[in-house]
């Protein structure tokens, strides 16, 4: 990645960057940020994946896609570095630096994320807000120097790349710590806790831990989103801030508290005059993140003359969909309707207890085509729960199509009067999105 940014002239110091790791918040944490430096009237270039209809959500001009001519012209200069790449235009030069005996070849990551950084600079972007892919330490994002690394909460996941323990997915994401620069750290697990504090020190970065900065209180979680009151400790703002993000769930609170944090320790200037705060509420207000509990239907109930929401949202860690399920249940009741799938490397048997004993019917499907995924196997887990607790067999079922998972369960839910919740997978949201 250092070789492909060097080919390009190294357009990830176009501008300034807050950089973004952690297993489950760090897109609405790269969002909320955007958002807010948007309110500040900078021009922020925002990555996060994955995509949910456009792939164009990847790279964004806050929360909205660039010109046009911006992606025109940064593919334009994607394009001729990689054709400088092709067997049949290297030369000595290119060969050296990629030696195709080790396999050395840019990965579709590599060249998105080179993308990216070419439209930054052809939009002539002020800051950038950069969410990592996966790990941290070696994902291809990790080029930048940033003003601040924030790291969010951290659950095993990707195993086979990250490490199978808790301490080693951690030093996978404490690769983002840069020398001399702060980092703001989510509310961790004490085996990671001790790797951050560990690497902070090591690279002389002010540590700025969210249990010991900030006070969440008075939250209140509706429909429509959450209500909360910050209060940040010194060296930070310590004045409480009466706040509203337009995300239903208590963790969006906790998200939106790191993105503040983040934020005044990168651009103090902004709180310097008097403008934070305006800054914060404008910005939090005006947030639109794609399947992040978001309601895409309601569905009209037979003879009863109520509609009910059909929600999706991305959440594909145990802890997360423990979460998603828990405002999901506190806002619609229990006993609704889930659609579930999600991806082979998923712990599927995790997040089948956290749901199962939560939904009148469960839907089992296919998460799309992007990555593997066994769907039959994922029923198998969900069915076993109905011989553990002597529930109705017939409670979990599997449609592998998609389509004909999502119309089983509108027509469900429309006969019994109940809510539906698609999860386990951005894509399989992404597909339900399409459909509904």
């Amino acid at each position: 990645m250092e070789t492909l940014a060097g080919m390009a002239g190294n357009p990830e110091r176009c501008a300034p960057s807050i950089h973004i790791a952690g297993s489950k918040g760090k897109g609405s944490v790269t969002a909320m940020l955007a958002a807010m430096l948007t309110a500040a009237g900078f021009r922020a270039a925002r990555y996060m994946s994955p995509h949910v209809t456009d792939i164009r959500e990847r790279i964004c001009l806050g929360d909205s896609f660039f010109g046009e001519e911006v992606y025109c012209a940064a593919g334009d200069e994607l394009r001729h570095i990689t054709e400088m790449l092709l067997p049949a235009a290297a030369n000595a030069q290119t060969a050296a630096l990629f030696d195709s005996a080790s396999g050395c070849e840019p990965t579709f990551w590599e060249l998105l994320t080179l993308l990216f950084f070419l439209c930054a600079k052809h939009g002539n972007c002020d800051v950038m807000v950069v969410e990592t892919g996966m790990g941290g330490r070696l994902d291809s994002t990790n080029v930048l120097d940033p003003l601040v690394s924030v790291i969010t909460m951290i659950e095993l996941e990707h195993t086979s790349f990250l490490g199978s323990t808790i301490a080693a997915v951690a030093g996978e994401k404490a690769g983002i710590i840069k020398q001399d620069r702060p980092l703001i750290l989510a509310k961790q697990k004490e085996e990671a806790l001790d790797v951050f504090r560990k690497k902070a020190e090591e690279k002389n970065s002010r540590f700025f831990y969210f249990p010991e900065i900030a006070d969440l209180s008075c939250i209140k979680v509706s429909p429509q989103g959450t209500d909360f009151t910050l209060s940040l400790k010194k060296p930070l703002s310590s004045s409480p801030l009466d706040l509203s993000i337009p995300l239903p769930g208590k963790v969006q609170a906790e998200n939106a508290a790191i993105a503040v944090a983040a934020l005044e320790t990168a651009f103090p200037q902004i709180f310097a005059a008097n403008s934070g705060e305006d800054v914060i509420r404008r910005g939090l207000k005006n947030l639109n993140i794609p399947a992040r509990f978001e309601k895409i239907a309601e569905i009209k109930t037979a003879g009863r003359g109520i509609c009910q929401p059909f929600i999706i949202d991305g959440a594909h860690t145990p802890e997360s969909l423990a979460l998603c399920v828990e405002t999901f249940c506190s806002l619609y009741g229990e006993g609704g309707v889930l659609i579930f799938g999600c991806a082979a490397d998923k712990d599927a048997s995790a997040m089948a207890k956290e749901a199962y004993s939560r939904f009148e019917k469960i839907i089992i499907t296919t998460p799309g085509t992007f990555k593997i995924s066994n769907p039959s196997l994922v029923y198998k887990v969900f069915a076993c729960c109905a011989v553990n607790d002597g529930s109705d067999r017939e409670k979990t079922v599997l449609v592998e199509n998609t389509f004909e998972a999502v119309r089983l369960a509108m027509d469900f839910a429309a006969l019994n009067g109940l809510p539906v919740l698609g999860t386990g997978s951005f894509y399989l949201v992404s597909e339900i999105r399409k459909m509904v």
